[in-house]
């Protein structure tokens, strides 16, 4: 029973110390992660923009998704949206958008001996998709973490996991 106690204590500490690291809203690294979300999937759902894609991902970008799959590599990555950006027809509405969830987004530093060197993104979207109607419908809802890297003062994604998809209840 003291062995229980003991282990759901350390456990209360670490999700404590955890809890304390995340930034604020008001800080330069939420505010600055929050706009490179935005811009990555604003490229990625609005404009078709694989070259600002590829400029937010390192080149030894990892993806795991919890349906489809492990991808390696940016390019890899970038390969079919970059082949679904040629088919679509630029008058077109997008076929498909993405909804960052309010309050939703987490950052947390990443530090070794006091000095910047990354951080965790956590967060929840929902995507939305064109009906043959072309009325926007609602599709999955699912949570995100993204490991950013400062690369010679440039933020980049070296890792994305995509997880916990499910349909959005009405």
């Amino acid at each position: 029973m003291k062995r229980t106690k003991n282990i759901l204590a350390a456990a209360f500490v670490g999700i404590s110390i955890l809890a304390s690291a995340q930034v604020g809203k008001d800080t330069e690294l939420y505010k600055t992660l929050k706009s490179k979300d935005s811009l990555l999937f604003d490229a990625a759902f609005n404009r078709c923009d694989t070259d600002t894609m590829a400029s937010l991902f390192t080149e030894d970008f990892e993806f795991y998704h919890d349906r489809g799959g492990f991808t390696d590599g940016r390019e890899e990555f970038l390969r079919p949206t970059r082949e679904n950006c040629e088919k679509r027809d630029p008058n077109a509405p997008q076929n498909a958008k993405r909804i960052l969830i309010d309050d939703s987004l987490e950052v947390y530093p990443l530090k070794k001996d006091g000095e910047l060197y990354g951080a965790i993104q956590n967060g929840v979207h929902r995507f939305e998709f064109l009906s043959d109607k072309n009325e926007y419908q609602k599709g999955d809802i699912a949570k995100f973490t993204h490991v950013w890297m400062l690369v010679d003062g440039k933020w980049k994604i070296k890792r994305e996991l995509s997880y916990d998809h499910h349909l959005q209840k009405e």
